[in-house]
């Protein structure tokens, strides 16, 4: 079968290296001979870095990306309205990709200077296709990867409308060196929000930045297309906005900037007719509030190619290609529009409630408990180490369990400062360092209680408030948030009352930390305050405390550090029919369900000895799937293998 493809940009490089790497018979047809010259940077999905990735050839050049590891939105007083931890995403230069794509293919199967003008079919089948120069290519199956624009669309659906161009960007790259941020590289956004005018910049290397305007296409107007006249309009869009928009842009050169009309058009009922089939900007087309682009061009190229290889009916093969992508490139269409309508619309949704302009991953669908559930109320601290220490406890809970229980996390306040604080054989900094390292050597599991002689809390509140404010963003992310704060303070000696530590635990646990920091002083304190009167209510004062309930005169409490086997117990007491779920015990089962563990968690969740543990640990450093992070009393083990 030869297979001709109709674009040589992104997606139609792509899918004809994917195509080649099977022996399939492939041609590249391209209307440019300037290729290299058009487009300037873009952010790029892991999910779609990765089959690109994949296709490197040995010994030559690898594809140059620059790894964007935070979002950060501010208004042009400098205020940060949102700041996140983004997930896989990669700032590549266009040229870039297109060389190393170019270079997976030899030079035959490229022909430039091929303006597609129209189809010779037979019996209802595209036979070859006709170019403006007269050139024909005869072929089997046809892809059309040309673009936004596509005429090979054009030949296959009639009145495909576009949506009018409401909103505009100005595109540039300057030669400047944008400051990197504690952790790594930032696309930064600026929003003047009652003028729908945004101004973004993404590292794209040591010593470039892509940069790009937003504006309101209603609202103004550049009267002359040139040079000259793109740059004045462009600062004075940027006028008002800090001293760092401005630097950038006195860095750029304004001959290579373009200004793109952004429009987008209707999920369109195939993307195929008989043997001719549209992947890419041809097949569907967002608005750029996404960066779904590319991403998408490269996820089309290998879904396609992977529905060729398994049916052997083309028409079958085209229609599962539909079924496996419609609906997410659509959700992506609609993504778009809404962030469009925000921009325009700003009276319309508050500061911190703008989305982070970017696809996101889909989150895998929670089971619906359809069983007898078992509500456990759990009073802890971020500074308990007894609540450190039953951590392989309750996560083997949560593999054993998760179907019967809800687990439900309030604050107690263990420490509300040091004056006239008497807890015991505790009563100042020193008595504390001391406890912990009593508690990790009885435990088995690592506390570093240095962190009370070198730079001691003076509360347990400020954390406890924090947590509060992260149940406000997802409850899911504001326990990984506590567990972060927990191996901070307890392996890394981190001062978790400090604003620089929190931020790195919301941040690092997918939240974000413009919102926490606005929620603290207020709603979070609020919720803090209400969990410390239903602590008093119940006359909680050991930590942890835990109350085991199945309806409101129902309920049973645990207290302290108690075996596994008294929550077992106690499940069983309240559910006499209640059964366990078996789970995965091997090490890379484990590591993709918690990201890291302490070598106790490991051994008791994986139920093997502690030397039998250390060995297995120790294979998976070696193959390079998890990484040691080591602290005085013993380290943590961080899955790689997601990355």
């Amino acid at each position: 079968m030869k297979v001709v493809i109709l674009g040589g940009g992104i997606a139609g490089l792509t899918i004809a290296s994917l195509m080649r790497k099977k022996k399939w018979d492939v041609v590249v047809c391209e209307r440019s001979s300037e290729i290299f010259n058009r487009g300037h940077a873009f952010l790029m999905h892991g999910e779609g870095l990765s089959p690109i990735q994949d296709l490197g050839i040995p010994g030559r050049t690898e594809l140059k990306t620059e790894k964007i590891n935070f979002f950060s939105l501010k208004n042009i007083n400098g205020r940060e309205i949102k700041h996140v931890q983004l997930d896989a995403w990669h700032c590549v230069k266009r040229v870039d990709l297109i060389q190393y794509l170019y270079d997976l293919l030899p030079y035959e199967a490229v022909i430039e200077g091929r303006d597609f003008s129209h189809f010779i079919y037979d019996s209802g089948k595209a036979i070859a296709a006709v170019f403006t120069n007269g050139q024909i290519e005869y072929g089997d199956l046809f892809i059309g990867a040309d673009g936004a624009n596509s005429k090979v669309r054009e030949t296959m659906f009639d009145n495909i409308a576009f949506s009018a161009t409401e909103v505009k960007e100005i595109v540039g790259v300057a030669k400047y060196n944008i400051p990197m941020e504690s952790g790594g590289q930032t696309f930064r956004k600026y929003q003047q929000k009652d003028a729908s005018i945004a101004f973004g910049c993404i590292p794209a290397s040591d010593s470039e930045t892509v940069w790009f305007i937003q504006y309101d296409a209603k609202r103004y107007h550049l009267q002359d297309n040139n040079t000259p006249a793109l740059e004045t309009f462009t600062k004075g869009l940027m006028k008002d906005f800090p001293k760092e928009v401005q630097a950038v842009l006195k860095a750029n050169n304004f001959g290579s900037t373009y200004i793109w009309n952004t429009r987008d058009f209707d999920l369109l009922p195939s993307f195929h007719k008989a043997n001719v089939v549209l992947i890419g900007d041809a097949a569907h087309q967002a608005l750029p509030f996404t960066s779904a682009g590319t991403t998408n061009a490269i996820t089309d190229a290998q879904t396609l190619v992977h529905c060729l290889s398994t049916y052997d009916e083309m028409e079958k093969a085209f229609t599962k290609f539909y079924q496996l992508r419609a609906e997410e490139v659509n959700n992506h269409v609609l993504l778009g529009r809404t962030l469009k309508d925000i921009f325009l619309n700003p009276q319309n949704v508050d500061d911190y409630n703008i989305p982070v302009p970017l696809i996101v991953k889909k989150p895998k669908p929670k089971s619906a408990k359809q069983k007898k559930v078992v509500t456990i109320t759990y009073f802890t601290d971020p500074i308990c180490s007894t609540c450190w220490i039953i951590q392989p406890l309750l996560r083997k809970l949560k593999l054993e369990y998760d179907e019967h229980i809800e687990l439900e996390y309030r604050m107690g306040g263990l420490l509300p400062s040091w004056e006239n604080y008497d807890r015991g054989i505790i009563k100042k900094p020193s008595d504390a360092a001391q406890h912990w390292e009593e508690v990790s050597m009885k435990s088995d599991m690592p506390l570093d209680g240095d962190v009370w002689l070198e730079d001691p809390l003076h509360s347990s509140y400020p954390p406890s408030i924090a947590f509060k404010a992260a149940q406000i963003q997802d409850n899911d992310k504001a326990i990984l948030f506590l567990r972060r704060l927990q191996e901070l303070v307890f392996l890394d000696k981190k001062n978790i009352t400090k604003w620089e530590y929190i931020e790195h635990a919301a941040l690092n646990s997918g939240l974000d930390s413009a919102r926490l920091l606005l929620d603290m002083p207020q709603k979070a304190r609020l919720l803090f305050q209400e969990d410390l009167a239903l602590a008093k209510k119940l006359n909680v004062s050991v930590f942890p405390t835990l109350f085991f309930s199945v309806g409101p005169e129902n309920f049973i409490i645990l207290k302290g550090f108690q075996p596994y086997e008294k929550f077992e117990e106690v499940l069983v007491e309240m559910i006499p029919e209640i059964q366990k779920s078996s789970f995965h015990a091997n090490p890379e089962s484990l590591f993709a369900q918690f990201h890291n563990m302490t070598e106790k968690e490991f051994a008791f969740l994986s139920n093997n000895t502690r030397t039998d543990s250390a060995a297995m640990l120790q294979r998976l450093e070696t193959e390079g799937k998890i990484e040691k992070k080591e602290s005085k009393n013993g380290m943590i083990w961080i899955n790689k293998m997601e990355k």
